[in-house]
């Protein structure tokens, strides 16, 4: 029968196709430049990354969580017993019978698949897409009837010829879709490259339950400085951009492209595959980037990536949020790509928007990005009597000011932390004049350079003082000095202190009942997580748990832990000012009165000062550490034998 030869030759063909067409894709990957990785132990590591790290992400949205389950699941048993019972015919009920099972577990997932898709949601991807569900349908039905006879359950020559046929059909379409088609281009694309972009991923220290968000820095000395063009990616980064399932969960949460800014995460990164294969986006079945026509986009390997593929103020709109990273199912690093064209913009072309340049060279010439004279950076704490640690030589704390210093706002923040640290009775010290900017700015600009230089000449400073820990009020500090920073130093693992937030380390202090709070006594309060504080740090209870401190039940906002809307203020988007239909900040003010918010509480200085921007009438926004500044119950200061008795103990 026709059956018995032509199904082993469609089999065998779409397998040799699809070997075939993962060399030519893996050529593409390699035209990137080198970026090391052990081959072995990723290999060895991908099972795991793909079954528990990657599911743990699709598991947020339990209905495709399970469908995948279902539908890949069952797509990888059928295929390996395909391979058994019809290419290499061996004879086996129990192997026939496990094949029905598994093509009824694809055919359940992939009913679920079709019906998503009756109606699906806007971030979804049309185009060839909606064919994926048929194409599922159509495999498992006719590998399911093909199965029968091998089961015992139909004669070997049940339904003639015309049957015979229809199933060869519905083969020639499951095979050429899901196999031929998950290697030279398709829907399935993002199993193949996805599978190896788990097991080859830049940032390895993200499985286990481990966190990586720290850019990784320029060598200075290299040929291009940045991203020019496709080929100046990292080969691994190349292959996590066709790992791209186009679900648009990405999308969804950007707060840019949600502003009316020209940015679409999900455009962006496929944006990256025409780059990185040659074309143009005018068959791209996604959203367009806001205000933007698809069809204009060209790119190929060696071409720039700013000349006619993607245009210069659609990187410049990203907040460097995260929030795309976090939502990713496949876990794309699309912040690390955008930065990376930054730097090229930026130390190659000169070419920073707006007030950009200005800001750097500012930060160049007195060390703060607004230009204040260096030699002001104490002058808010003129009356607090602070210790510098020239003085001192050594602290328990190094409070880290940043350059709330320079800012009215911020100043109040600041006076505030130095008086719970008073009260608590903290042994701490501040840098004073020796302080300089982190560099958070001018790296999310894409100034590498200055900010490698900033992080060396602080990093000489701190290493000629003795602390335990460094506290700082602002999260952008707070990530840099923890997670940035520790390339520089001569072990490449950083100081030998810890970096807290404030609302961490005042919630120690609250713990270990160094501060006595009074009730807070006002209206209903919501808290606003900061990115770099959140989804960079994994930090959320912290300031929740502080704010129950002071008697303050929470009203959350929908948006809110790791998927908080961002203020808008984070990666340089205020000095960058990408026009949009609205403003990042307006949104989020109105995610805070839709839960009759009176108060915002807040754990950032640059979180203030975009939501204190939104024209009122609004909540008030207050730093956390200004309420409990506010709630601090005084004790009455001790006689002064015990004082004395006290010091001497």
């Amino acid at each position: 029968m026709i059956l018995d030869w032509l199904l082993p030759v469609l089999i065998s063909a779409a397998l040799a196709l699809a070997l075939a067409g993962a060399f030519k894709r893996a050529s593409l990957w390699r035209a990137g430049q080198p970026e090391s990785v052990n081959l072995l132990a990723g290999l060895m590591a991908m099972p795991r990354r793909y079954l528990v790290d990657l599911h743990h992400v699709v598991e947020r949205d339990k209905y495709m969580s399970n469908t995948h389950v279902a539908t890949a699941g069952g797509f990888v048993l059928s295929m390996l017993l395909i391979i058994l019972v019809h290419l290499f015919g061996l004879e086996s009920r129990w192997l026939a019978w496990a094949l029905l099972a598994s093509s009824v577990l694809m055919f359940t997932g992939a009913v679920f698949v079709f019906k998503r898709r009756l109606n699906p949601p806007s971030r979804l991807s049309k185009g060839p897409w909606m064919r994926l569900p048929k194409s599922l349908l159509m495999f498992s039905v006719s590998f399911f009837i093909l199965t029968l006879p091998a089961a015992g359950i139909l004669p070997e020559a049940f339904g003639g010829w015309v049957l015979a046929l229809i199933l060869l059909v519905g083969v020639a379409w499951g095979l050429s879709e899901l196999v031929f088609g998950m290697t030279w281009g398709g829907p399935m694309k993002h199993a193949f490259a996805g599978a190896l972009h788990l097991a080859f991923h830049r940032r390895p220290e993200r499985f286990n339950g481990g966190r990586s968000t720290g850019l990784k820095p320029v060598d200075l000395q290299a040929r291009v400085l940045g991203v020019e063009k496709p080929t100046d990616f990292k080969w691994n980064q190349l292959l996590g951009f066709d790992a791209c399932v186009q679900c648009g969960k990405c999308e969804a949460v950007c707060p840019a492209y949600a502003a009316g800014q020209p940015l679409n995460p999900k455009k962006l990164i496929q944006d990256m595959v025409i780059g990185l294969a040659g074309g143009t986006d005018a068959k791209f079945a996604g959203s367009p980037y806001p205000g933007v026509e698809l069809g204009h986009a060209v790119g190929g390997p060696g071409q720039t990536i700013t000349e006619g593929l993607v245009n210069s103020d659609t990187l410049w709109s990203c907040t460097t949020c995260r929030a795309c990273v976090e939502e990713c199912p496949m876990m794309i690093e699309h912040v690390d790509a955008i930065v990376d064209m930054r730097r090229f913009l930026t130390m190659e072309k000169g070419n920073t928007p707006n007030k950009g340049a200005e800001i750097l060279e500012n930060l160049i010439a007195t060390d703060n990005p607004n230009g204040f004279d260096p030699a002001g950076r104490m002058n808010w704490a003129a009356d607090q009597n602070l210790p510098l640690m020239a003085d001192v030589k050594q602290a328990e704390v190094l409070f880290w000011v940043s350059d709330g210093a320079f800012d009215m706002r911020s100043q109040r923040i600041l006076r505030a932390f130095v008086k719970v640290l008073k009260a608590a009775g903290v042994d701490f010290a501040v840098l004073g004049d020796e302080e300089r900017d982190s560099g958070d700015v001018a790296r999310r600009l894409g100034d590498d350079a200055t900010f490698q230089s900033l992080a060396k000449r602080n990093i000489a400073v701190l290493s000629k003082y003795r602390f335990k820990r460094i506290v700082t009020t602002d999260p952008h500090a707070f990530h840099v000095l923890k997670n940035e920073y520790g390339d520089f130093y001569p072990n490449g693992k950083g100081g030998d202190y810890e970096v807290l937030h404030h609302t961490t380390f005042i919630n120690e202090l609250v713990q270990q009942g160094r501060l006595q709070l009074d009730a807070f006594k006002g209206g209903t309060v919501t808290y606003h997580d900061p990115c770099y504080l959140g989804r960079y740090n994994g930090e959320y209870d912290s300031p929740r748990d502080l704010l129950k401190a002071l008697g303050i039940e929470l009203a959350e906002m929908e948006r809110s832990g790791f998927r908080s809307r961002c203020c808008g203020g984070g990666g340089g988007a205020p000095i960058t000012d990408i026009p949009g239909e609205r403003r990042i900040a307006d949104m989020r003010m109105e995610d805070a009165r839709a839960v009759g918010a009176e108060l915002v509480a807040v754990g950032c200085q640059q979180c203030t000062a975009m939501l204190e921007g939104v024209v009122e009438p609004r909540p008030v926004i207050k730093d956390i550490v200004e309420l409990v500044s506010e709630a601090l119950i005084e004790r009455a200061p001790a006689p002064k034998a015990a004082r004395v008795a006290e010091v001497m103990s």
